[in-house]
């Protein structure tokens, strides 16, 4: 007696899983997809809200850079004989609000005059070296200006060769 019924049990168990043609298999629910029209209310924006003006609002780097063309100009002058090697890094965009040539890095541990020249030899600007505070091999920060004085796109990364004065 013991053997059916365990017989009887495995059966139910497959059954329930699916396992058997007598089992059911629950149907998938059907799901409609719709698109809201013309007609679909929409919450309004509030009066002076960023939201959904962003890229009408938005401020483009030549608003953010107030560099004057002598700063761009003394920045750009650079004696490319001189200079201690300090290292390479890896630098993003810093904070576009802070105006000036600058590389905030940690392969500097005061405040002090240097340059920087992409390593792929396409540029060299004289910056202001800040630390960072951070390991030397942690990346730096370089500022909009110099970012647009080696002629580099924003959101690119740049590898960086690091010089002091």
């Amino acid at each position: 007696m013991k053997p059916i019924f365990a017989l009887i049990l495995v059966l139910f168990g497959l059954a329930g899983c699916g396992a058997l043609p007598f089992g059911s298999r629950p149907s998938a629910p059907s799901v409609a997809v719709q698109s809201p029209g013309l007609d679909t209310l929409r919450p309004l924006a509030r009066p002076g809200a960023r939201g959904a003006a962003l890229g009408q609002r938005g401020q483009t780097a030549e608003a953010l850079d107030t560099t004057t063309q002598a700063e761009r100009d003394a920045a750009q002058a650079v004696d490319t004989a001189s200079g201690a090697a300090l290292g390479e890094t890896l630098a993003s965009l810093g904070s576009p609000t802070e105006q000036g040539f600058w590389l905030r890095t940690g392969l500097v541990t005061r405040v002090t005059q240097g340059r920087v020249e992409r390593v792929d030899g396409s540029g060299a600007i004289r910056v202001e070296l800040r630390p960072s505070g951070a390991a030397p091999g942690a990346g730096s920060q370089l500022s909009l200006a110099a970012f647009r004085a080696l002629g580099a796109p924003l959101t690119e990364l740049l590898p960086l060769r690091v010089l002091s004065d």
